[in-house]
């Protein structure tokens, strides 16, 4: 659960880091205050609650640190804390009114966010606020740090990536301040209505969809309408074990998950090829970080748009981001023309490319 070294670090030091902290940022806090939908704020990472204080009930309170946890405890014994790990969290989807995640990010691994903003993006609720506090990269994108709480992993963004970041985890932001020197990112946002990339670091295939039907968008399941066969054939295939759960995927199978376009439409043919230009650089950038063993796009129109207008399903001569590109078509049910069986054979294509490379 989280880092290790660093969670040590606050069980062991967490009555000497309180006396040399400073409260947060009680005006950002109040911004989130201001925008909630309805049901609990929650403070990920929440220390000894000072930004609870700010907060009108219902709140909650979660930390991975049982003695940060117990200082909070001694300060408002009438919010409800738990212990939770951010990469884990214990709580439904579309709960969640607004949330606060200052520098809680902060302290895992870089290849670790994607998934940890995804958790939180699926227990949040539409246009739910979030007020993120994350490092910039002045220092560098990923270290320990020294002095008297030595340890503590440290991972660091710049704006570019942080919107990258932000923009794959389904997150729409309204303000984005750096201080001078990029030291930190202070961000608001908002949970768009629209699905988190699942993905992370050993990634045997990443699956890329041309971006999510409205019904897919509310469900929280990537090609989740019914009729819809990728599940079928990725189960058929080999590739995951319980279908409809894209988390279970990336964590069990190393399936990873995105989209070219994030905005929902009731039809792909609603897309423009400034989308799909835009989304291929983003899932380029994305492929060249994580380097997932092969990609997958699934349906033709987006790299035909962008890439080749005459490419057919298979293997394509150019990948992407170094790694290699298999193109098959379309999962929907108003795809006609391919059978489930059709549609296995090219998820089994995919994932034996990334085998072989």
């Amino acid at each position: 659960m989280g880092d290790a070294p660093t969670r040590q670090v606050y069980e062991s030091k967490a009555e000497d880091w309180i006396a040399r902290r400073r409260p947060g940022n009680p005006d950002l806090v109040a911004w989130v205050e201001a925008h909630r939908q309805p049901g609990p704020v929650v403070d990920v990472g929440c220390g000894p609650g000072w930004h609870l204080d700010h907060l009108t009930p219902p709140r909650l309170g979660l930390d991975l640190t049982g003695a940060m946890l117990a200082r909070a405890r001694r300060r408002l014994p009438t919010v409800m804390l738990m212990q939770a790990d951010v990469t884990r969290l214990p709580l439904p989807p579309r709960s969640l009114g607004g949330a606060i995640a200052s520098r809680v990010h902060t302290h895992l691994p870089r290849v670790d966010n994607p998934l940890a903003l995804a958790e939180l993006h699926r227990a949040l609720k539409a246009e739910a606020p979030v007020f993120f506090h994350l490092l910039g990269d002045r220092w560098g994108t990923e270290f320990r740090g020294g002095g008297e709480f030595a340890g503590r992993l440290f991972s660091g963004w710049s704006r570019a990536e942080l919107d990258d970041l932000l923009t794959g985890a389904g997150f729409a932001v309204d303000r984005m301040v750096s201080t001078e020197g990029d030291d930190d990112h202070l961000v608001l946002a908002r949970r768009a209505v629209t699905l988190p990339d699942t993905v992370g670091p050993n990634m045997g295939l990443l699956v890329c969809g041309l971006n999510p039907s409205v019904y897919s968008a509310e469900v929280g399941v990537g090609f989740g309408r019914p009729g819809n066969r990728f599940w079928p054939a990725a189960v058929a295939a080999g590739l995951v074990s319980k279908p409809f759960d894209p988390y279970h995927a990336v964590r069990h199978h190393g399936i990873g998950m995105t989209d070219l376009v994030k905005r929902p439409t009731r039809r792909a043919a609603e897309l423009s090829t400034g989308e799909y230009e835009l989304g291929l650089a983003r899932v380029e950038r994305l492929v060249r970080w994580l380097q997932p063993a092969a990609v997958c796009f699934v349906g033709l129109a987006g790299w035909r748009a962008v890439r080749d207008r005459t490419a057919v399903a298979g293997v394509q001569a150019d990948g992407l981001g170094g790694r290699p590109v298999y193109l098959m078509p379309s999962t929907s049910g108003l795809n006609a023309h391919s059978t489930l069986t059709d549609l296995t054979a090219h998820l089994v294509a995919a994932r034996a490319l990334g085998v072989r490379s």
